[in-house]
C-alpha cells in the first residue's frame, strides 16, 4: 500500500514536471532554457509568459551583471532605454522556492509588489534574497535554468562598467535576441 502510494505520488510529481512550461532565451552569448514553476508562482509565471508572447524580451539586454551574485535583464534596450511595461504583479516570494544558483527570479523596487518585466538569474546561492529577507519580503523565484548554465556562467564573467548613470553594465552588450516557449 505504501509503495503504491509512493509510486502514485512520484507519477504526479513527474507529470507536473512534464507539464512545466519552458522558455528559451536565445542570447548573443548562447541559449538558456528556463523551466517555470506555475504551481509555486502562478501570477509570476503568467506574467513572464505574457511578456514572452508579446515579444517584449526580444532585443533587450542583460543590463546588470554582478559576478558572484546575479545577471539581470528583461527591461532595457541596448541603448539602455527602459521599455514600457504592464502593471506590476503581487509578490509571490513566500512560495518555498529559494534563490539558489541557476534559479530565475523577479527583480523589483523596494515596493514588494512592483515586479514587471525584469528578471534575474542567480549565479550562486543567494539565501539573503529568500523571504522574508532582506527587507521583510524577499524576491520571487519562479523557475530554474535546465539548459545553458554554461551560458549563464559566460555572461556573469563579462567585463562591466558604468553607462548612462547605471553600474555593472556589460561593456559589450549581451542581448536577448528572442525569448520563445519550448515545446516538450
Amino acid at each position: 500500500m505504501i509503495l503504491a502510494s509512493t509510486l502514485h505520488l512520484a507519477g504526479i510529481a513527474s507529470a507536473q514536471q512534464a507539464s512545466a512550461p519552458r522558455v528559451k532565451l536565445h542570447t548573443s552569448a548562447g541559449d538558456i532554457v528556463v523551466e517555470l514553476a506555475p504551481d509555486k508562482a502562478p501570477k509570476t509565471v503568467d506574467n513572464f509568459l505574457q511578456y514572452v508572447r508579446d515579444k517584449h524580451y526580444d532585443g533587450t539586454v542583460f543590463h546588470r551583471v554582478i559576478d558572484g551574485f546575479m545577471i539581470q535583464g528583461g527591461g532595457f534596450t541596448p541603448e539602455l532605454q527602459q521599455k514600457p511595461t504592464r502593471a506590476p504583479i503581487p509578490l509571490e516570494a513566500n512560495n518555498g522556492l529559494k534563490n539558489d544558483k541557476y534559479t530565475i527570479a523577479m527583480a523589483r523596487t523596494p515596493n514588494p509588489n512592483s515586479a514587471t518585466s525584469q528578471f534575474f538569474i542567480n549565479v550562486k546561492d543567494n539565501a539573503m534574497l529568500n523571504a522574508p529577507n532582506p527587507d521583510g519580503y524577499g524576491y520571487t523565484v519562479f523557475g530554474k535554468v535546465v539548459a545553458g548554465s554554461e551560458v549563464v556562467d559566460k555572461i556573469r564573467a563579462v567585463r562591466t562598467g558604468n553607462k548612462n548613470g547605471m553600474q555593472d553594465v556589460p561593456v559589450e552588450s549581451v542581448t536577448i535576441l528572442s525569448a520563445t516557449p519550448v515545446a516538450k
